[in-house]
């Protein structure tokens, strides 16, 4: 059972944040972080277990806080989905189309979820966790 996630050489503020969320939450189960993860992944977000990010208020400002991160982990992403890939191939329809610069709040909220998650598999890949 892996009890913390280490600090990563080079890790990003976005990494970091999500990292001792994923620590402090990890506290709370029997499994450790492995526990929190498996219920993260299996319901997302959305879900409301990263109680830093139910509110839209909370995961704007989460976004702003980690705009360029999140672009940057969103231009690696989309890199996987071929060359001509959208945000519209990763959230589909909850997509904002008339909002491509996510200057309001839907593709912020949609942005943060999806970074908190996404850098969560990353961890969990790095530490052979199978979710």
């Amino acid at each position: 059972m892996v009890k913390k996630i280490a600090k990563q050489e080079n890790e990003t503020k976005l990494q970091k944040e999500v990292r001792n969320i994923i620590n402090q939450y990890g506290k709370d189960y029997d499994a450790g972080i492995e526990g929190f993860l498996k219920d993260l992944f299996y319901g997302g977000c959305q879900s409301g277990i990263v109680g830093e990010l139910i509110y839209y208020n909370d995961t704007m400002n989460f976004y702003k806080k980690h705009k360029q991160d999140i672009s940057d982990l969103l231009k690696d992403t989309l890199s996987n989905y071929g060359e001509k890939s959208t945000p519209l191939d990763i959230f589909g329809d909850k997509w904002d189309i008339m909002d491509p610069l996510c200057l309001d709040g839907e593709n912020q909220n949609l942005l943060a979820w999806f970074a908190f998650e996404e850098t969560s598999r990353q961890f969990a890949d790095s530490l052979n966790i199978e979710v």
